[in-house]
């Protein structure tokens, strides 16, 4: 498409919303009804489109993707009722007769740029929220993962009118010319760095955005922690998807006094989940491409792998893997790793605890695991991150009662459930003032009342 055809479609989807044909609720459950069929219908081509990309397994691909959409529309449907009702807010009795409203406004043409770790889930989980909220949209699946890009263009006009909804596929001309138009918000899930970009792209038009970044998650393990459930735990959150999700832990910051029994829990579990050949296990995935591959590889060195470091470049297979030994400058911890490797350091004290993520930017999650729950308090209280998980990880963004995003470097905005529905509406402040009482003592010349300012102020909401 040429910049003049996206132009074209923007303003063919700026004409439908002005008709205001997505306003009405019926208009709205209609599409998110389309949503759930498509994810219903044709679940098997989705999951083997995630198997290719990233040779997903059928439970995970459900749990992430393809299931997890139509659960979030089936969720907004049960919802939007409540959701669009305007919100009545208190009066100034000086102001009676009147009343206060708050609505729930559509933003417009909005703009979904997803990403490839979880192709569906990032891409269709913000049009939820979109159609939901009584928007059109224009979504730009990743290229990266082809196989659910090409899944998403063949099916999304199956379901929807193109004056609502359009798959645009393509590389990162495409994104640009895209970030050219003139969008009512934007919403991006990617890396801090492409963020950056796209925020500036929105400046030019002083476009709303939604960013859901990634970044280096910290999870702490205190002493009192249960560390069988820890590890499994953990190693759900850093390893499902080979470690390509923005919400898994990054690293680990242990107690000494449980550190070896923690890194023992770690690899056994590691061989319950995925066997003694991890590589021939239906449940394991894979890495996404061989840029990825090599980047990873290069982490490996880090620090010595008391599990795993094995690799294998044509079947992009990285081994599950735990490193200790791992400097506080190592490569591995200077960026977020987005893979199956995770390294693993000592901390002494809560205090330490608290330095460690204040002094670096703040993370999309913060875990802690422990019993003693002064301890996990003590933490939470004194950091900062998008959201945080006690006693679990990476997990959260399953839930629709939880507003998800991140905080600085991760992200700005909330989303999922009626987070989602906030993101993409406006809130408009209508105020019904009757005309049936106008006292004189509102307007001037104030000095015809006799009335001191104080006491006018005080007639002032």
């Amino acid at each position: 498409m040429s910049n003049s055809d996206y132009s074209a479609l923007v303003a063919s989807q700026r004409e439908f919303f002005l008709s205001g044909a997505t306003r009405p609720a019926a208009w709205r459950k209609a599409q998110l009804e389309a949503v759930n069929a498509l994810f219903t219908d044709n679940h098997d081509e989705l999951c083997d489109a995630l198997w290719k990309d990233l040779r997903r397994n059928v439970n995970d691909a459900d749990l992430m993707d393809v299931a997890y959409c139509a659960k979030e529309a089936e969720y907004a449907l049960k919802h939007l009722n409540t959701w669009m009702k305007p919100v009545r807010e208190p009066m100034p009795v000086v102001f009676e007769p009147g009343h206060i409203l708050v609505h729930r406004d559509p933003l417009g043409v909005t703009l979904i740029i997803g990403a490839w770790n979880e192709p569906f889930m990032l891409t269709f989980g913000p049009l939820v929220a979109a159609l939901a909220a009584g928007n059109t949209a224009v979504l730009k699946p990743s290229e990266i993962s082809a196989a659910c890009a090409a899944a998403a263009a063949r099916l999304v006009p199956k379901y929807f009118d193109p004056r609502a909804v359009v798959v645009v596929e393509g590389g990162v001309p495409e994104t640009t010319e895209l970030l050219a138009q003139e969008w009512d918000l934007i919403f991006f899930t990617g890396s801090p760095s492409v963020g950056k970009i796209v925020h500036q792209a929105a400046a030019r038009n002083l476009t709303p955005c939604v960013l859901e970044l990634g970044g280096k998650n910290p999870t702490i393990v205190h002493s009192s922690a249960n560390l069988k459930v820890t590890a499994r735990r953990i190693a759900f959150g850093r390893f499902i998807n080979s470690g390509h999700i923005c919400t898994a832990p990054d690293h680990v910051l242990v107690w000494p006094d449980v550190k070896d029994a923690f890194v023992q829990h770690m690899a056994e579990t590691i061989r319950e989940f995925y066997g003694d050949d991890p590589q021939q296990s239906p449940d394991y995935g894979r890495v996404i491409n061989r840029r990825n591959f090599d980047r990873l590889v290069t982490l490996l060195d880090s620090g010595k792998a008391a599990t795993g470091g094995q690799s294998d470049a044509a079947d992009l297979y990285i081994a599950p893997t735990v490193l200790v030994d791992v400097a506080v400058d190592a490569p591995i911890m200077q960026e977020e790793i987005f893979g199956p490797i995770l390294p693993v350091l000592e901390i002494a004290s809560v205090e330490a605890v608290v330095e460690w993520v204040n002094s670096r930017p703040s993370p999309l999650g913060l875990y802690v695991f422990a019993e003693d729950n002064a301890v996990a308090e003590r933490i939470l209280a004194a950091t900062r991150s998008g959201d945080a998980v006690v006693n679990d990880c990476a997990i959260h963004p399953l839930f629709p009662e939880l507003p998800f995003g991140g905080v600085g470097n991760s992200g700005m905005g909330k989303y999922h459930g009626h987070w989602g529905f906030e993101a993409f509406t406006n809130a408009r402040g209508v105020l019904h003032h009757s005309a049936r009482v106008d006292p004189d003592v509102r307007y001037p010349p104030y000095a015809k009342h006799g009335i001191q300012r104080v006491i006018v102020n005080k007639l002032m909401p």
